[in-house]
């Protein structure tokens, strides 16, 4: 059989630029900061078989500051399979819980992000992960993260969710993921999301552990959005026993890949001084 040399290859990102002003508890300050501005290239190969092979590889790159080795980052990169059975990935990727949190967090990226207050936000290299079919509407996602060395950890990241994250097929999209062992943490969380008319509306619960200790901290996250025109109204609120965050903002969409935002978020930290942050900011997305 002869094969063609030539693949589909995708070119793509976004650069999100901000001007901030920050109290982070200690005096005020202006900044630049580049949000998990990213570049990337992905690809699919059809196979024999009815298989079809995946890849991407995909880097965060700071737009604000020259931070030397830092400046350039490695996001999600793998070689992945799929067919019937579902898809399987190699190399890096994004944790079941994060990647099944990340359409409920409407200030992913940001300094709203859950990541600041919940562990389970993880990104696992030498990671083998299954995503299955559709099975009724359900998915069963797994990863698995390797030791990398005699002295390391082997740990797990499972879930099962319903729907899809765009509320395109389905009216609700809920998940339940646990991890086991991820980067020294046990989580367990649940969180759904639906919208109704112009509203989309999301609710997570979330407990979080050492995985060599007994004592737990749980919390809990509500946030809303509404759709007008070009534009989103968005707010969220986030617990972890007494350390809370409340994020409220706004998107203007100026054309189909490029908008402006405006946001604004206050934590409140167990013995630490209250923090907040006020941002305006520019988001264009790429894709050849």
């Amino acid at each position: 059989m002869q094969y063609t040399s030539a693949e589909p290859l995708t070119v793509y990102g976004k650069a999100n630029v901000s001007l901030q002003y920050a109290d982070e508890g200690e005096g005020s300050f202006s900044e630049v900061s580049s949000n998990a501005s990213r570049a990337g290239v992905k690809g699919n190969v059809d196979l024999d078989n009815g298989l079809t092979l995946l890849y991407q590889i995909e880097w965060e790159v700071d737009l604000a500051n020259l931070s030397g080795s830092d400046n350039i980052k490695a996001r999600e990169q793998y070689v992945g399979l799929s067919g019937d059975f579902g898809t399987l990935y190699i190399g890096r990727k994004d944790s079941v819980t994060k990647t099944n949190s990340a359409a409920r967090d409407l200030f992913n990226n940001y300094q709203g992000d859950l990541k600041y207050l919940w562990k389970g936000e993880n990104r696992l290299s030498e990671s083998l992960t299954y995503e299955s079919m559709d099975i009724n509407g359900f998915h069963f996602d797994f990863n698995y993260v390797t030791k990398g060395s005699e002295d390391g950890e082997d740990g797990a990241s499972v879930g099962l969710r319903y729907g899809d994250s765009k509320l395109k097929n389905s009216k609700w999209n809920a998940s339940l993921t646990i991890d086991s062992d991820i980067n020294g943490y046990d989580t367990q969380r649940a969180s759904v999301q639906t919208k109704v008319d112009s509203w989309l509306f999301s609710a997570m619960a979330h407990r979080q552990k050492k995985s060599d200790q007994d004592e737990s901290d749980s919390g809990w996250l509500v946030s809303a959005q509404y759709a007008y025109t070009q534009w989103k109204f968005k707010s969220q609120f986030q617990t972890l026993e007494d350390n809370n965050s409340v994020s409220v903002g706004a998107d203007y969409q100026l054309g189909k890949s490029t908008q402006v935002y405006v946001w604004y978020t206050m934590q409140s930290l167990d013995d630490t001084p209250d923090k907040s942050w006020l941002a305006l900011g520019i988001e264009h997305k790429f894709q050849n």
